[in-house]
């Protein structure tokens, strides 16, 4: 019996996966976590097979989640995610799997009988080196940013320019990217999303908002350090106290 913990903070996703996991009765589910800091705790006291781990979640994400894993032995893990074409692309050079959301069912199956075949055979260490090295070559240099972002609908995958982007709010546990002509929903966090954006390019002025500098029309200064962004399609942003710093370095 493999013994396995599914993670998201989404609980329809969770669902989602023990409901597919009906049909594989060589995988039992031992436990759930809701978001990355119980992860890590049930991991390590569980120590499961298997961990069916999503990539994007408040608190941290699933690459911070294997890096402060402890277990005796790290567990197979298949992504969940609706992550960028490069983490996809990392996956992939690392041989770990992954599952596109929304989940299809022939992929999960699929998904799931390419790990049987993994535990047929015993882990050995050189899988662990592996699984560590994807988590640091993912860790990308400073000079490395995101420049196009693939977002999942329905089966479908639309690529959104970054250089095409105005602004970055803050949507719940998703982003709205802001195109001159459409609203893109993305599902990140604003400080996983900022993290990957060029500082030459982009300019964080709220917790809620990133704005692109080339898109900026106007910038005034209002009161108590705050300021307000005009943007070239007409959009008034107004920034928050603590991103001063920030904005007084982009003004000069």
């Amino acid at each position: 019996m493999i013994r396995a913990i599914i993670v998201d903070d989404e609980y329809l996703a969770r669902q989602r996966v023990i409901k597919l996991l009906d049909t594989h009765p060589e995988i039992k589910v031992i436990a759930e976590a809701k978001n990355g800091e119980l992860a890590v705790e049930v991991i390590d006291l569980k120590e499961p097979d298997l961990v069916f781990l999503d990539v994007q979640m408040p608190d941290f994400d699933g690459f911070e989640v294997l890096k402060r894993m402890k277990p005796k032995q790290l567990p197979y893990i298949v992504f969940t995610t609706s992550y960028d074409s490069y983490a996809i692309q990392a996956f992939d050079i690392h041989a770990l799997d992954y599952l596109l959301k929304p989940i299809d069912e022939d992929r999960f199956n699929a998904s799931v009988q390419k790990l049987l075949k993994h535990f047929e055979v015993q882990k050995t260490s050189e899988f662990n080196q592996k699984l560590m090295k994807m988590v640091k070559d993912f860790e990308r240099p400073q000079d490395d940013f995101l420049n196009q972002i693939t977002i999942a609908d329905r089966g479908w995958e639309l690529q959104v320019e970054l250089d095409e982007v105005l602004y970055i709010e803050a949507n719940g546990n998703y982003v709205n990217l802001q195109t001159p002509d459409k609203t893109h929903l993305y599902r990140s966090t604003m400080n996983t999303i900022s993290d990957l954006l060029d500082p030459e390019d982009f300019l964080r002025i709220h917790r809620s908002i990133i704005v692109n500098r080339r898109y900026i029309k106007k910038c005034s200064y209002i009161s108590n350090n705050e300021y307000e962004f005009t943007m070239k399609n007409g959009k008034v942003l107004q920034s928050g106290r603590s991103y001063r710093q920030e904005i007084m370095q982009y003004l000069g």
